[in-house]
């Protein structure tokens, strides 16, 4: 036992020593984590042990240090856990960018550079906190290193713990507190309470986001935190021990089972392998004797302590392998092959740990191993410039390569072109960020705003009309067309568009949805606007849905007598139509997309057709499809940069169509103002 001790009086007890059985929890998380990503496809809740396991040794090691030498410094502290943790990291980092150029899809190849270098900087939880709340990254293809996110909150909590220390070190040695153990748990034990609230609060109002900040995940440390400031007065009966370590390990195993982790935590639900973790460690090291079938005995023994010492590169190893192996081969690995990558995961992981942690890790002389970390971290920048350098140089070429004669895209159908056979643009490194014009400059609104945010665009002063474009992403994907179709004319565009929300009259009043409906409705109330164009039909199985769009535009039209032109959806799919091309082939691909329907408003747009004469109606649907086979590419253009939207190169194509339709429309305004 070791006194925490300052200006001479006893402070804290705390027990400073090798732990085998938090060894063998760190085996028991990082095999979990593994077995559920692999052949379940789903979030385990191990990452959350990490985390409790994380807080307690951090901890441990803070205070063994104010206990040994009274005071708590900033370099030797980072300097230690730069040493143990950057090895590992910048060599898988650097492995991940060499696989990357022979193994990695071209669509997810930006995507990866920017979660390496995130990675790198321990930023990762952030980058794709911002990425996963962009409704049109939703479905891209995770990288092969989205889950070093956990390392980064890791790292981010050492050093909010060095700031907390810090200060309760200086208000001990100015105030003479005597009660630090109080102190601790007050200051600990509030950084819990007003955590998991905050947690269980965004993850209900944004759930993405909750996911990975570091703000929802810092009571799960604190939990941690807790137990290694108060072990050394927690006893519990050998029975009672032995009893609550084996539920602690069943719940554990199960929590993928019960609960959907990556789109539930870390709410209250992470309660409940916060509580199994809690169960095991009161288990095994609340100062109970050892029994027969206790915990203790299983987690202490050889092979789960050997395996705790290196479970950190087996949790960084098995991601890696996993997600080149379904790039490449298939998605759902079976029980040989996923054996093999646990395997792998595991003979990786002691060799990585032996040739390049621990000669660093163990150096007594810092500069030694901070330049080998140099080096490191050298082959890696030069690595990325090389990819990001070739990314760039090929997109270049083929752009120089692209005309309209040999890059049609839906005019090969307008027109009936013959077209020479091209490689495919955008190219697939490009294609995911094919996006319009409105999504990149901002003017798009995002889900968690509800005011009518209005971009104007086309000839903006003295315009004969104007036009707004209203709706959701599957709206907002037509913008370039327009956008296209409108210039060298007299027309004025508004994109009035957010993501993920219909023009409808189908969502509830004070829903966000509902608010920026009205919103949008107030706006146009009051505005100089002669056309409002929508799409009226989405991938819904009940005509109530579409239905609901088609009164939003038919209110406008009878209530501020503004005209409206209804679009049909395009078609739609249950799969990637970007990450099949990637994975197959354009010929898979469209067998893939002809063997599923992908248009479910059929019925309802011809009877919308027939029935509603005050819309105008726009249906481009033959444009996806050639003799009745739908397809992936067509005049040489990639079509869908997901499951469903397209690629802002095939929307512009649409502009001569666009073109008729709105000189059509408008024919009588633009006649008038002449």
């Amino acid at each position: 036992m070791q006194e925490w001790k300052v200006s001479g009086q006893k402070r804290i007890d705390i027990e400073s020593r090798f732990r085998p059985e938090i060894e063998g929890l760190r085996t028991v998380a990082a095999l979990l984590v593994a077995m559920y990503h692999i052949w379940f496809n789903r979030v385990s809740g191990g990452v959350d042990v990490f985390f409790v396991i994380s807080g307690f040794l951090i901890t441990t090691s803070i205070i063994s240090t104010i206990n040994r030498t009274g005071e708590f410094k900033f370099l030797p502290y980072v300097t230690k856990l730069l040493k143990r943790l950057l090895p590992s990291v910048l060599f898988i980092l650097g492995v991940v960018l060499v696989l990357s150029t022979f193994l990695l899809p071209a669509s997810i190849l930006g995507k990866t550079i920017r979660e390496v270098i995130a990675s790198m900087f321990f930023y990762q939880n952030w980058q794709l906190a911002v990425s996963s709340t962009d409704y049109l990254d939703a479905t891209q293809m995770k990288s092969p290193v989205e889950h070093f996110w956990a390392l980064s909150i890791q790292w981010q909590f050492y050093m909010i713990w060095f700031v907390l220390f810090s200060f309760i070190l200086w208000m001990m040695n100015k105030y003479q507190i005597r009660s630090i153990k109080a102190v601790l748990n007050g200051l600990l034990g509030f950084l819990f309470v007003t955590s998991l609230a905050y947690s269980i609060y965004l993850t209900e109002v944004n759930q993405p986001w909750a996911y990975f900040i570091t703000p929802t995940r810092v009571w799960e440390f604190s939990l941690g935190s807790l137990l290694c400031v108060n072990l050394s007065a927690i006893l519990i009966p050998k029975g009672v021990a032995t009893i609550i370590g084996w539920i602690g390990l069943i719940g554990l195993l199960t929590t993928g089972v019960l609960f959907n982790v990556s789109q539930m935590f870390p709410g209250y639900i992470a309660l409940w392998p916060m509580t199994c973790a809690l169960m095991i460690v009161l288990s095994v090291l609340s100062g109970t004797q050892e029994t027969r079938f206790g915990l203790k005995r299983f987690l202490g023994s050889k092979p789960m302590v050997k395996l705790g010492g290196i479970a950190f590169g087996i949790y960084l190893w098995h991601w890696v392998l996993l997600e080149f192996y379904r790039y490449n081969v298939q998605q759902t690995p079976g029980l040989l092959v996923g054996t093999l990558i646990i395997v792998s995961s595991i003979g990786l992981s002691y060799l990585m740990t032996e040739w390049i942690e621990k000669p660093i890790r163990t150096s007594t002389v810092n500069r030694t191993a901070f330049k080998k970390l140099g080096a490191l971290l050298t082959v890696n920048v030069l690595l990325l410039g090389s990819l990001l350098g070739f990314a760039y140089m090929e997109e270049q070429e083929l752009k120089q390569a692209v005309s309209k004669d040999k890059y049609p895209g839906a005019l090969a159908i307008e027109q009936a072109l013959s077209v020479p056979k091209q490689d495919p643009f955008p190219s697939y490194a490009n294609v995911f960020n094919d996006l319009p014009l409105v999504h990149t400059d901002g003017s798009n609104q995002g889900l968690q705003k509800t005011e009518a945010k209005v971009g104007e665009y086309g000839k903006t002063k003295e315009y004969k009309a104007t036009i707004a474009l209203v709706g959701s992403s599957h709206s907002e994907q037509w913008f370039g067309a327009l956008h296209e179709a409108i210039k060298g004319t007299d027309i004025r565009l508004l994109n009035l568009t957010r993501s993920g929300t219909r023009f409808s009259t189908g969502y509830e009043p004070d829903s966000l949805k509902g608010i920026w409906n009205q919103n949008v409705l107030n706006y146009l109330k009051d505005a100089d606007v002669d056309l409002i164009i929508s799409h009226v039909t989405a991938d819904a199985s009940k005509d109530s849905i579409h239905q609901q769009m088609v009164d939003q535009m038919q209110f406008v039209k009878d209530e501020y007598g503004i005209e409206g032109l209804a679009l049909r959806d395009n078609p739609r799919y249950d799969f990637n139509v970007l990450e099949a091309l990637e994975t197959t082939s354009i010929a898979d691909t469209t067998k893939q997309m002809n063997a599923q329907p992908n248009q479910t408003d059929e019925a309802y747009w011809k009877q919308f057709e027939k029935t509603n004469q005050s819309l105008h109606k726009l249906d481009l649907t033959r444009y996806f499809h050639v003799k009745g086979e739908y397809r992936p590419v067509i005049g040489n253009v990639v079509i869908y940069r997901d499951n469903s939207h397209m690629t802002n190169t095939y929307a512009e194509s649409f502009a001569p169509m666009f073109n008729k339709k709105l000189n059509e429309v408008l024919a009588e305004k633009l006649a008038t103002d002449e």
